[in-house]
């Protein structure tokens, strides 16, 4: 912090410097002139004035520099103006009055003196406001990307949270076919697939992007629980090359498609169900299936897949591409490296 602030001071120090070394340009250009027309003391004294204007003119820029950008920096145009106006009119009196008693000047109210100061003040209100204009603009700008990043991040929580009943309703029809059987053994393990399953779920929140190694460790987890419930009509294909198994797609992509296919199709020992999960040479996830659709569609709004379509545009800048033949249904699902 003392380093900032050490950093300010030397940035406005030489600011100053230089600007008052251009408004007394002309003093410069016409002090050798002046200088030659002057012999003994009054050549000091004239230099020894010339030095002071322009210490006086390095101050006050100071004050006005200090004024326009800190204490004065939520003030309108006009105020600002004003407030330099009369800053530099105390400012020009003190200068008279010093010149007159400590140099004995009576050149000094000249046409350019006066120029002088009021460029000051016009030069400053002119940089304070510019100042005041840029600050804003980037608070806005902050504004504007803190609000996009809310409203992407409540976006995504809306979409996740709509993925939790879907799958809570599947389990449970499991589970309750389970009971039915009164196989004990086989419903507390599937009890204990489904809170592993749910624990990932629930964690899901914390994240957006998964790696796909993950998300295939949940799929052999849900495996168990179709497998028990579909008994060997509904089996898993999956061919993905472990060095590719670190690219990443939103968590919970393949909750949706599992879901979807179970929902949509007969799966019985006459309609056996094969989802394969493959990785083409465009570096996207390829999850195919049969199609035997059900002799009453289930009644669905689609929620599943525009869920995920509004997912990977949201977090990858992607969108799915979904393929319906005669009898496959494909689904792709573009990876980040």
């Amino acid at each position: 912090m003392n380093l900032l602030g050490k950093y300010h001071a030397v940035k406005s120090a030489v600011i100053s410097l230089v600007s008052a070394l251009i408004i007394v340009y002309p003093n410069i250009a016409c002090l050798p002139w002046d200088l030659s027309f002057l012999d003994g003391g009054a050549r000091s004294m004239h230099l020894w004035h010339f030095g002071f204007r322009y210490l006086f003119f390095v101050l006050f820029i100071a004050v006005l520099v200090h004024t326009n950008l800190r204490t004065n920096s939520a003030a309108s145009f006009p105020r600002r103006l004003l407030y330099n106006l009369l800053t530099g009119a105390v400012a020009y009196t003190v200068y008279v009055a010093i010149s007159l008693l400590a140099f004995r000047r009576g050149d000094c109210f000249g046409s350019l003196l006066l120029f002088q100061f009021v460029m000051i003040c016009l030069l400053s209100t002119f940089a304070g406001h510019i100042s005041l204009l840029y600050t804003e603009r980037r608070v806005r700008q902050q504004e504007i990307e803190q609000l996009k990043i809310e409203n992407l991040q409540s976006r995504y929580d809306a979409l996740t949270n709509q993925i939790n009943p879907h799958f809570l309703f599947n389990s449970l029809s499991g589970l309750t076919a389970l009971i039915r059987k009164g196989n004990e053994e086989n419903t507390l393990e599937y009890v204990n697939k489904m809170s592993d399953l749910f624990r990932y779920i629930l964690q899901s929140d914390r994240k957006g992007l998964v790696t796909l190694e993950e998300e295939l460790e949940f799929v052999h987890s849900f495996r168990y629980m179709m497998e028990v419930r579909f008994a060997n009509k509904l089996q898993f294909r999956i061919d993905v090359p472990e060095e590719k198994r670190r690219c990443e797609l939103p968590v919970l992509s393949l909750l949706p498609l599992i879901d979807n296919v179970m929902m949509h199709n007969i799966i019985d020992s006459r309609h056996k169900m094969v989802i394969s999960i493959t990785l083409n040479p465009q570096n996207e996830l390829v999850v195919s299936t049969p199609r035997y659709p059900k002799l009453i569609p289930a009644a669905t709004n689609g929620t599943g897949l525009r869920n995920l379509e509004n997912r990977f545009v949201l977090l990858m800048n992607r969108h799915i591409r979904i393929e319906e033949e005669e009898g496959r249904f494909t689904v792709y699902l573009a990876l980040k490296q």
